[in-house]
């Protein structure tokens, strides 16, 4: 589309002022070069809130002066702005993945800017939100500005994806490869049992949620021999491609969007970005709708995949912080969780190693002091770990208990043994 005035990153961020709340596009369409150079005027605009999800790439918070002006409110930690979200001048703000949306439609977190990463303007003069909708398609249309980056190289994608030009305040052009994540090349031989564990759940014909991380590969990578199955999930990465292509998943067997993979953004290798670029067999939808538990209810046999920091005793569930350390946040865990415990024939799992890096067992007697419960006792189903598979569905406390030490690595048995003993007798 011909007449399309760019503008340098360093006249649009002038948008931006002091006391404004900022929205940042995350995840593989983190805007770097906007907001660094957003960033860079930290000595002439002040109390500038940005509000994010996950973000990827080097965004240059440390340099002198920055957190000063600029104060983080985080919707998920991710690893690059960790030590930010746990300063005095950042904050975790506890949220369902389906429910930020509600923070910018409703007024809890009003917008004055959205910065967004998308794709060149068609000849109609759209522009695709790429490899992440999620929350953005939100933000840029309650949000009273929108600044975009513009990148030959960011995927387009369909479904919810597509913002018109116009809606733009201000476009900067911006030539870059994708941040990549390859989250195959760290399966380990404990990574890949655990994988085996819950691939062996999986019927023919069921609808998956593969979060996000090494796990998830693990499992996709032992289903070459399945049927009919489907996604629908709020990510996904290089896993899911060959099943595609190997016709494994087929969508065929789901009811909501049948024959349509379903998600909310992508985050993997330039194959993944590549595999998603105006390919119409893809729907990236908006996250409301995407994690809505009651919309994931509506397809049969969902199974959720997700991944936990610690698992006590009973079965209550921590996944976002170590003791009140915020390492992450709530995502989408629960929306999955309670959506497929509400499917026909669902199945929400928790697969997690049986220790820590450190040889720190996850299975514990209580959580660590400070630690947020993300999926609760109450919501906990299936609990898998290299050594085995368990469901605490209808079991007490004290089945629960005997059940995860049985799937505890066999170093710390002896030791959940005596705490079990201590509370049950």
């Amino acid at each position: 589309m011909e007449n399309i005035n760019y503008i340098s990153a360093e006249e649009a961020v002038k948008l931006v002022k002091s006391g404004d709340r900022v929205f940042l596009h995350g995840s593989a369409a983190t805007p770097l070069h906007v907001l660094n150079t957003l960033l860079k005027r930290k000595d002439e605009i002040k109390d500038v809130e940005l509000v994010s999800i996950s973000m990827f790439g080097d965004i240059e918070w440390k340099e002198p002066g920055v957190t000063d002006s600029f104060y983080l409110n985080s919707l998920f930690v991710s690893t690059n702005i960790r030590e930010w979200a746990n300063s005095s001048r950042g904050r975790y703000v506890p949220i369902f993945l389906s429910e930020i949306p509600l923070l910018f439609s409703r007024g809890y977190l009003p917008l004055d800017v959205a910065i967004v990463h998308v794709s060149p303007p068609d000849s109609q003069g759209f522009c695709s939100l790429g490899t992440s909708v999620d929350a953005a398609w939100a933000a840029v249309r309650h949000a009273k500005l929108v600044i975009a980056q513009v990148n030959p190289k960011m995927p387009r994608t369909l479904g919810d994806s597509p913002v018109h030009s116009s809606k733009f305040d201000a476009m900067v052009w911006h030539e870059t490869e994708l941040p990549a994540v390859d989250y195959g090349s760290k399966i380990n031989d404990t990574i890949q049992k655990i994988g085996e564990n819950v691939a062996g759940l999986i019927e023919d014909g069921s609808t998956l949620q593969a979060g996000i991380g090494a796990i998830p590969d693990a499992v996709l990578s032992c289903l070459g021999n399945h049927k009919d199955l489907g996604i629908h999930t709020e990510m996904f990465s290089d896993g899911v491609v060959p099943l595609i292509e190997s016709g494994v998943i087929n969508n065929e067997k789901k009811n909501v969007l049948r024959g349509k993979t379903v998600t909310s953004f992508v985050a993997g290798t330039k194959r993944v970005y590549d595999f998603v670029n105006d390919n119409p067999s893809m729907s990236f939808m908006n996250v409301s709708l995407v994690n809505d538990s009651g919309t994931i209810r509506q397809n049969p046999r969902v199974v959720a995949i997700n991944s936990a920091i610690e698992v006590d005793l009973t079965g209550q569930i921590c996944s976002d912080s170590i003791g009140t350390y915020q390492y992450s946040g709530i995502g989408g865990q629960m929306d999955f969780m309670r959506g497929a415990a509400l499917s026909e024939g669902g199945k929400p799992i928790i697969a997690i190693p049986s220790v820590t890096n450190k040889g720190i067992s996850r299975i514990t007697p209580f959580l660590k002091e400070g630690a947020g419960v993300v999926t609760t006792r109450g919501h906990a189903h299936y609990i898998v770990t290299e050594y085995g598979v368990v469901s605490l569905y209808g079991k007490n406390l004290e089945q629960r208990s005997k059940l995860l030490i049985s799937i505890a690595h066999p170093d710390h048995r002896e030791a959940l043994e005596k705490a079990h003993f201590e509370r049950f007798g």
